[in-house]
């Protein structure tokens, strides 16, 4: 009747603990900007100033 994959054996909390021990999140990363101090990802241009290694790359709005 079924017509999808059925487990056989149920799978134990240990089993299911084990699987799940890799899936916890971690916090990004982030570092201050040089230029206005804001917090962003390390090697990418800041969102809030639009510097980049000291170096204006993005006009400012």
């Amino acid at each position: 009747m079924a017509k999808h994959p059925v487990p056989k054996k149920r799978t134990s909390r240990s089993s299911r603990d084990s699987r799940r021990s890799h899936h916890a999140l971690s916090e990004p990363t982030l570092v201050a900007c040089p230029q206005c101090k804001a917090m962003k990802p390390p090697h990418v241009v800041c969102p809030e100033c639009g510097s980049y290694a000291g170096r204006q790359v993005v006009a400012e709005a």
